[in-house]
């Protein structure tokens, strides 16, 4: 678990780090036209190749393929700093991608390998902490590298952090037994080149449509490819799965609404005139609410079932749209804390609740594959809300009314999330 722990650590810092680091970055390299493909070839990778991590560790077991995620990321980490260019660097950052990606779905995968389910809560909890921690350390050690030494350092500290994690990994027992068979590589290369096209809709300006037709013609394709294939990467089964698709797709309405907000809540807190570390404080509301709700829902879950607090969770999801949609000018900072706590509590349920869900209710060589189309499911959501937010907010006659059509989408999107919960109510 603390290799596990460290590893998530990694690369959650890596996903925040650079944020703060890439204006500097981007003006020593230059190619400043190129700025946001460093993070979209990050999220797009890393996004694509997380489901197909899960289902090659069902095969295969899950320590080899968890350490072939932490060297992949050590090398991309190291080529990232050795970069010369702007272009050089959005190609290394997707070799880091490819790494994150294989690392991400494993904290929920081994803890569900070790842990009974009352128990999962507690370490879920524990995995939110990581994130809570990177988002104060990661602007931090950016700005103490880029000031006393080098933007270089935001990815040389990954390399003795993942040696360790690989260290410690070595002492971890393989409890589960893989089923192993031959891996369907035609089916991961159509469904990663699939998704990469419909993600690619986020951040290309020009020919979107051309990438989204691109993306559904892939993905059908894919579709009749797997019906045919003894073992295919993503077992249709989890489709045909009620729970465990009614899970997938709350999970994606939820992020779709609301998840995006943490990307936009500093930026108001700044337009009011607080200072940026006072503006990131705000979204330590997330991980406390998450925290609260996430240590006691495992327990909740054998005594209630899944459906019923995943409903909760939607309502909670609403009530902090509507206390995002009464943001005005003028707002106080600890309004938008407490708005941020009631976020956390709506996450912390949901996801909590729906990562225990997806491992319990399928047979154990399809738990890797499931937990990580769960994890799927919510990146490709927060892409949608993200970007949605970002034209409603860029395209406001001012920041203030831009803000509020942002927050009215989240909130209409949230009441569609709760709809969608509904047909759990009996799991």
């Amino acid at each position: 678990m603390a290799s596990v722990v460290i590893a998530m650590l990694v690369a959650s810092m890596d996903t925040t780090i650079i944020n703060t680091t890439m204006p500097i970055i981007a003006k020593e390299l230059g190619g400043f036209e190129l700025y946001a493909w460093s993070f979209a070839s990050y999220m797009v990778v890393s996004t694509v190749v997380a489901p197909v991590a899960g289902r090659i560790s069902d095969l295969y077991g899950r320590k080899t393929i968890f350490a072939v995620g932490i060297i992949i990321f050590l090398l991309g980490s190291l080529l990232c700093g050795f970069a010369n260019t702007m272009l050089q660097l959005i190609l290394y950052r997707a070799v880091q991608g490819i790494g994150a990606g294989v690392m991400m779905p494993f904290p929920s995968i081994i803890s569900g390998d070790l842990y009974p389910p009352e128990k999962r809560g507690k370490i879920q909890a524990f995995f939110t902490a990581m994130w809570a921690l990177s988002a104060i350390l990661a602007p931090m050690l950016g700005a103490l590298f880029v000031q006393y030494t080098t933007w270089r350092w935001i990815f040389y500290i990954n390399i003795p952090l993942c040696l360790i994690s690989l260290i410690l990994l070595r002492a971890y027992k393989e409890v589960y037994i893989p089923k192993k068979s031959k891996v369907d590589s035609l089916g991961a290369v159509l469904f990663a080149a699939g998704v990469s096209m419909l993600l690619l809709t986020t951040v290309v300006e020009n020919y979107i449509w051309a990438y989204a037709a691109a993306g559904v013609i892939i993905l059908f394709g894919f579709y009749l490819y797997e019906r045919q294939h003894p073992s295919p990467i993503v077992p249709l089964s989890l489709l045909a799965n009620r729970p465990i698709s009614g899970m997938n797709m709350n999970s994606f309405l939820a992020c779709a609404a609301l998840f995006g907000v943490s990307s936009y809540v500093p930026l108001f807190l700044q337009e009011e005139g607080h200072s940026l570390f006072v503006s990131g404080l705000a979204l330590l509301g997330v991980s406390f609410g998450w925290m609260v709700v996430a240590v006691p829902s495992g327990k909740w879950t054998v005594k209630w079932g899944y459906g019923k607090l995943i409903i909760i969770g939607n309502v909670l999801l609403i009530c902090s749209g509507i206390m995002l949609l009464l943001l005005k000018q003028g707002t106080g900072f600890w309004y938008v804390f407490s708005a941020m706590v009631v976020q956390g509590l709506a996450f912390g349920l949901i996801f909590t609740v729906a990562t225990i869900g997806s491992q319990q209710l399928v047979d154990a060589n399809q738990k890797g594959v499931s937990t990580s189309m769960q994890l799927f499911s919510r990146n490709i959501g927060t892409a949608v809300g993200v970007t949605v937010m970002g034209a409603f907010l860029t395209k406001g006659l001012d920041v203030y009314s831009g803000f509020h059509a942002l927050f009215m989408y989240g909130f209409i999107a949230s009441l569609v999330a709760l709809a969608s919960s509904l047909v759990l109510r009996k799991v």
